[in-house]
């Protein structure tokens, strides 16, 4: 056994205490964004918030307050930050493992490619906009906001097409030029890119944001992290849930193999700087992404299945992201 001198008691004590010390009070840093997300959940159970409210409060943070919140932080930032082709390949090439093995398993299960797309999707796109950035910047500092967007960017501009291309191509049987601008002209649309693009490009510019500006910018974002979380509970309150046991397949591809995948990725294949890969793998833990249930709904394939996935995947995490996110601190 390994021992490690305790500076505040001065005396020797096995390490493995102190690491179940601190993951026990990693465990305790983690219980208020869940606390949020459970009142989000009793509030609407209980029918105190309506499914119309949800919706609302969903707007507000998409649209205004994460939007406010991606735009103070990418204004710190350089595009030179940003771009790290080792992160991005380490990151991309781990989760298309995970991707095509979930497909696999939904052919062999004989299911057609559209519900295979989105179980895939399941399996590798985390809740990283409205749970990953809010509680990672705190649980692992701000510095962790730059490797967190170029996840976001890839879960939005590569799997984010992916899964339409995939479900209309197999409902149409065709792919043309006008479905490639339709995704294109969603991506562009969506608040997240369009905020990240707009604080790279005030950041180049090189002005500093007037006072009374960031000060609303400020006051603005912060309202993202009790939103987005209360909005993720009032929204799980909503759902409706299908077979369990695939359900617990997709919340293991991505509560486990997702974050082993990536451990291996960046440990053993490409050269990612430490912390970075620490943030790669808290981000990789992350329970199932809820705009996977809009995309399902919004073309009918399998949104029930999505559904329970998120469901899943989210009370899980409670328990996952915690240990998963106490084991890279003690990396660093």
């Amino acid at each position: 056994m390994s021992w490690c001198f305790n500076k505040t008691l001065f005396i020797k004590i096995p390490c493995v205490v102190e690491k179940n010390s601190q993951m026990i009070e990693i465990f305790y840093k983690t219980i208020p964004f869940f606390a949020l997300i459970g009142l989000g959940y009793s509030a609407a159970i209980t029918r105190f918030f309506s499914a119309e409210a949800t919706v609302y409060l969903t707007k507000f943070v998409f649209y205004f307050a994460l939007s406010a919140m991606l735009f103070r932080f990418s204004s710190d930032l350089s595009l030179s930050e940003l771009y790290d082709p080792e992160f991005i390949f380490a990151y991309l090439s781990a989760s298309l493992i995970i991707y095509f093995l979930a497909t696999s398993v939904a052919i062999f299960r004989k299911k057609v490619p559209s519900e295979a797309a989105v179980e895939a999707q399941c399996s590798v796109i985390g809740n990283v906009g409205f749970l990953g950035i809010p509680m990672l910047a705190i649980l692992l500092g701000p510095e962790s906001v730059g490797f967190i967007m170029i996840i976001l960017a890839i879960d939005l501009i590569v799997f984010g097409s992916l899964i339409v291309l995939i479900i209309v191509a197999s409902k149409d049987k065709k792919l043309d030029i006008f479905l490639f601008y339709r995704v294109l002209l969603g991506l562009i649309k969506n608040p997240m890119i369009v905020s990240i693009i707009c604080g790279l490009l005030w950041s180049a510019s090189g002005w500093s944001i007037p006072g009374p500006i960031n000060d609303f910018i400020v006051m603005l974002g912060s309202a993202a992290t009790p939103g987005a979380l209360f909005a993720i509970g009032a929204s799980l309150a909503q759902k409706s849930t299908e077979r369990f046991e695939v359900a617990a397949w997709l919340s293991f591809c991505k509560l486990v193999l997702h974050p082993f995948a990536v451990c291996i990725a960046v440990f053993y294949i490409f050269e990612v700087e430490l912390y970075a890969a620490t943030v790669m793998i808290a981000a990789a833990s992350l329970p199932v992404a809820g705009n996977i249930f809009m995309v399902a709904q919004h073309y009918n394939v399998a949104p029930k299945r999505a559904s329970a996935a998120i469901f899943l995947s989210t009370v899980l995490s409670i328990f996952t992201v915690s240990f998963t996110i106490a084991w890279v601190s003690n990396l660093n």
